[in-house]
């Protein structure tokens, strides 16, 4: 008799249910919080469900893969998009994140993406992945700023550059699950190339954070002297700054203009390059504390200074007019130190 049997399995397929039932039940609970991000922007619900069919999809790609911190890997491109949805950015963005390493670690086949997401998120996600083989060589500034030259001209689309450097932004975030050595490199290669990155974009708050990440890994024993003197003075500093921004805007009612008033401290990595660059201590910085103050017109932001040298001292040689010289990221404001 000849036995049929392995030629039958061949041929044999499951039920739809039990094909469903073999699949790895997702864990939903990594979605939720980028979830509950997006409603909270007031997201259209068509946005939040082709998110969230993104998620499931990546997550099932992903299934059995795992990071080096032993975390599901889905952690990672789910913490992508959240980065990128504090930026406000659009639904194929936030999408393409999700996938961003489906083509390279899962095999995916671009003509699927495009299925069942469109080309625009196909064109981030290979945007991101050519971005992605490029690595970071030279030691000079020189050639730092020629490959961030490079990096943008790759990317024509400027969404690959926030994806790129929300995805660095993460990996930094998680770097001490890597070897000593390798952190070095990591660290040294985000200060030199994505961190200026983030600044000509504009995205100063992914500025600091990979520059103070960083000088955690270049510099452990200064990053953490800094993050003790500033954290003994932290209650001090916040009720000066609360003072400053209710004094201000008292100021500026008396004066009828309408204004924005937000304090912040300077994050280490800014603090660390003052104290090095004028090669002072951290008891002799006079402005660690500052406070930002957004009108709605150039005439105002002269005229909201004038009113604060008419009630502070300002301090000689610390006025910073980037309205009349804009910086290469085409940032502009007035910045001053006062007593």
């Amino acid at each position: 008799m000849t036995d049929n049997t392995e030629d039958k399995s061949e041929d044999y397929e499951l039920p739809e249910q039990m094909q469903e039932d073999t699949e790895p039940a997702l864990d939903f609970s990594i979605f939720e919080p980028l979830k509950e991000m997006l409603l909270n922007q007031h997201r259209p619900q068509q946005d939040i469900n082709e998110i969230e069919e993104a998620f499931v999809f990546a997550a099932k790609l992903h299934a059995g893969q795992y990071r080096i911190s032993e975390e599901p890997y889905i952690i990672h491109p789910v913490e992508v998009a959240k980065i990128l949805t504090d930026l406000m950015m659009d639904k194929h963005t936030i999408i393409a994140a999700l996938l961003h390493d489906i083509i390279e670690d899962t095999g995916t086949a671009p003509e699927t993406i495009k299925e069942k997401f469109g080309e625009d998120v196909l064109n981030l996600v290979q945007g991101v992945t050519k971005l992605g083989k490029y690595q970071f060589k030279s030691k000079e500034e020189r050639q730092a700023e020629n490959f961030r030259r490079m990096f943008i001209a790759m990317a024509n689309d400027v969404r690959v550059i926030f994806l790129k450097l929300a995805d660095r932004l993460h990996n930094m975030r998680t770097l001490n699950y890597m070897a000593a050595a390798k952190q070095q490199k990591i660290a040294q290669e985000t200060l030199d190339i994505f961190a200026p990155l983030a600044n000509r974009l504009g995205i100063g708050k992914i500025k600091a954070e990979l520059e103070d990440l960083s000088l955690r890994y270049l510099n452990p024993e200064k990053y953490f002297e800094i993050a003790q003197l500033v954290a003994l003075k932290k209650a001090e500093r916040d009720a000066t700054i609360q003072v400053l921004v209710e004094k201000i805007g008292q100021m500026l009612k008396q004066h009828k203009i309408k204004a924005a008033i937000s304090g912040r401290s300077k994050h280490y990595y800014s603090i660390y390059a003052k104290m090095k660059r004028q090669n002072i201590a951290f008891h002799e910085l006079y402005d660690i504390s500052a406070v930002r103050v957004i009108v709605n017109s150039i005439n105002e932001c002269y005229e909201v200074l004038g009113i604060i040298h008419s009630q502070f001292k300002p301090i000689p040689g610390r006025f910073k007019d980037y309205i009349a010289m804009p910086k290469s990221n085409l940032y502009r404001s007035l910045h001053t130190s006062v007593l």
